[in-house]
C-alpha cells in the first residue's frame, strides 16, 4: 500500500513542531513516513479504524501528500464511510492531479453512493492518462453499461404508485413442483416449525427451496408487512424477553449459529433483527427466506426492521439481486423489492426502547406518532424522515454533523438525550455500523449500536452480538461470538462486476 483533517474518526493530533528547533521539510516528511508506515501496518492487519487515525496524523504532519489522503480514502471505504472516502479522495486528486490511485478511490466511493456518472469520469480519467491499461479500460467499459442501464430504466419507468403489484399477477397453483424435487415442501395447512427447521438444514446443505414455496412464503409475509405501521408497538409482559439482533448482510451460516447459541424462534423465544439481512454475504436469499418465513410462522412475535440495504440500489450494486437472478430468476427479484418497501421502519417495546437500523433525525421535534405516519411504500427518498432512520449515524460530537456515509445525517449524545426526553423513551438501540466487539453503547448509555454479522465480508475480523431484553426493566444483556466456518464462497460473489474488480475497495 500507499497513503481530512474533518473526514478522519479520530482527532487531527497534529503534532507540534518544537520552535526553538525548527525542523527541515525532508525532516517533516520522515515524520510523516512513519505515520504512514504504521498505518499500513494496521490496514494489513485490518484495524481500519487506527490506519484512519495514523493516516490523519500524517496528514497533521504533512498536508501536501496525495499519497497519505488516498490512502485514508482506501481506509474509509474499508469502513463503509463512502462520503469521508469520497473527499479524501478529492484532496488527494487536488494535492496532486496525476496521482491515478485518487481516482480509483473517488470513482469507488461514487459507486458505492450509487453517483455512476461522476464514477464514469474518474474512470474514463484513468484511461486517458493509461490508454493500454487493461484494468482500467475494462472499469471504465463496466461503469459506462451500468451508466446506459440506468438511463435505460429511467426511460422505460413508469410511475411506482400506479404499478400493478408482483403480488397480484402470482398464481401458485401454475407453479408446479416435479417429482424429483426432494426439498422441504410447506404443508397446506401452512408454514410449521418442522418445515422452518427442516428448510435451515436443506440450505445449510447448500441446497435449494423449490420456487413455488419461496413464492408461497413472499406471498404471506407481504400480506403481514402490508397490515403493519410504520412504526410497530410491541408489549412485553413481565419476564418476557426479546432477542435483537442487528445486520447479518447474507452471513447464513452465522445466522444459524445464533439459533444454535440462543435457540430457534419460537411464541416463547421472539426475535428482532434490525435490518440489512441481504447483501455482501453469499448467501442472502438462504437469510431473508428464513427469516420471512419465522415472520410468517410466528407473526406476533417474529419481527422484521428495514434497512437501507433492503432498497433497489443496494441490491444491484452488493449483490443481492444478482444472487437472487441466479438462483431464481429476475422475476422474483422485482417481488422482493415489492416486500422490501412494506417492511416496516421501527419498533417500540414496550414505550421504552426505540429501535431503528440507521439512527435518527435530521430534523428537530420528530415524534413516535410522525415515524408511524410515514408513508414507507417506496424506495427511500435522498432525505427527510425515512432516509434518516435506515442511514444516519451517531457522533460524539454534540449536535448534527455532515454524513461520513454521504446520505443523511450524524447527531450527537444531545440529540439523542432531547429525542428520548420528548418521547418518553429509556433509550435507542440501533444497527448499521461495524463494531470490533460485536455492539457498542454511546451517548451516556442512551444509544446502542448493535451488529451480527461476524468477520464482516471474512476481512474485518470483528465479533457479532445479539441484546437480550427481559421485562420490565429491558435492561441489555449482550451475548457476542465469533464467526463460524462457511463454504468456499467468498463474499460479493453475486455483486456487480465493478464492484468486484480488484483496486476497487
Amino acid at each position: 500500500m500507499e497513503g481530512m483533517e474533518s473526514a478522519g474518526t479520530c482527532v487531527d493530533p497534529k503534532q507540534k513542531i518544537d520552535n526553538a528547533c525548527p525542523e527541515s521539510e525532508e525532516d517533516i516528511k520522515q515524520k510523516a513516513e512513519q505515520f504512514k508506515e504504521e498505518a499500513n501496518k494496521h490496514f494489513k492487519e485490518k484495524n481500519y479504524e487506527d490506519a484512519v487515525c495514523l493516516y490523519t496524523q500524517a496528514i497533521g504532519v504533512y498536508p501536501k501528500s496525495a499519497v497519505y489522503y488516498a490512502n485514508r480514502s482506501f481506509a474509509h471505504l474499508r469502513l463503509e464511510n463512502y462520503g469521508y472516502a469520497l473527499e479524501d479522495a478529492t484532496r488527494a486528486i487536488e494535492n496532486d492531479r496525476k496521482y491515478i490511485k485518487a481516482y480509483y478511490r473517488r470513482a469507488s466511493a461514487y459507486m458505492s453512493l450509487g453517483k455512476f456518472k461522476p464514477a464514469l469520469r474518474d474512470f474514463e480519467a484513468v484511461v486517458k492518462v493509461k490508454p493500454k491499461d487493461k484494468d482500467a479500460k475494462l472499469k471504465y467499459t463496466e461503469c459506462s453499461k451500468i451508466v446506459k442501464q440506468k438511463a435505460f430504466e429511467r426511460a422505460i419507468a413508469c410511475n411506482e404508485y400506479d404499478k400493478k403489484p408482483i403480488a397480484d399477477s402470482i398464481n401458485l397453483d401454475t407453479i408446479s413442483v416435479e417429482s424429483t424435487y426432494d426439498g422441504p415442501k410447506i404443508p397446506d395447512a401452512g408454514i410449521t416449525a418442522d418445515f422452518m427447521k427442516e428448510l435451515i438444514e436443506t440450505f445449510k446443505n447448500q441446497k435449494k427451496l423449490h420456487k413455488r414455496y419461496a413464492y408461497q412464503i413472499l406471498l404471506e409475509v407481504k400480506k403481514i408487512f402490508f397490515n403493519l405501521p410504520s412504526l410497530v408497538d410491541v408489549t412485553l409482559q413481565k419476564e418476557e424477553k426479546l432477542t435483537v439482533c442487528g445486520d447479518i448482510h447474507g452471513q447464513y451460516y452465522d445466522l444459524c449459529n445464533i439459533f444454535d447459541l440462543n435457540q430457534l424462534p419460537s411464541k416463547e423465544n421472539p426475535y428482532l433483527f434490525n435490518g440489512d439481512f441481504v447483501d455482501r454475504g453469499s448467501w442472502s436469499v438462504e437469510v431473508i427466506l428464513v427469516l420471512f418465513g419465522f415472520k410468517v410462522l410466528y407473526p406476533e412475535h417474529f419481527h422484521l426492521v428495514r434497512g437501507n440495504h433492503e432498497t433497489d440500489n443496494m441490491n444491484q450494486m452488493y449483490g443481492f439481486e444478482g444472487e437472487v437472478k441466479q438462483k431464481y430468476g429476475g422475476n422474483m427479484m422485482e417481488f422482493f423489492s415489492e416486500v422490501f418497501n412494506w417492511l416496516p421502519l421501527a419498533y417500540c417495546v414496550n414505550g421504552k426502547v426505540l429501535i431503528m437500523h440507521g439512527g435518527l433525525c435530521e430534523e428537530d421535534g420528530i415524534t413516535l406518532n410522525d415515524l408511524r405516519s410515514i408513508d414507507r411504500n417506496r424506495q427511500p427518498p435522498e432525505s427527510g424522515t425515512m432516509c434518516d432512520l435506515l442511514w444516519s449515524d451517531p457522533q460524539m460530537q454534540q449536535g448534527r454533523g455532515r454524513s461520513k456515509r454521504g446520505v443523511s445525517c450524524q447527531f450527537g449524545p444531545d440529540i439523542t438525550s432531547k429525542f428520548l426526553q420528548d418521547n418518553g423513551l429509556d433509550y435507542v438501540i440501533r444497527s448499521h455500523e461495524v463494531k470490533h466487539e460485536g455492539y457498542e453503547e454511546q451517548h451516556n448509555g442512551k444509544l446502542i449500536t448493535i451488529f451480527s454479522a461476524p468477520n464482516y465480508c471474512d476481512q474485518m475480523g470483528n465479533k457479532g452480538a445479539f441484546i437480550t431484553l427481559e421485562a420490565p426493566h429491558l435492561k441489555p444483556k449482550f451475548t457476542q461470538f465469533q464467526a463460524v466456518k462457511h463454504p468456499e464462497i467468498q463474499p460479493m460473489a453475486y455483486a456487480n462486476s465493478v464492484m468486484r474488480m480488484p483496486g476497487m475497495f
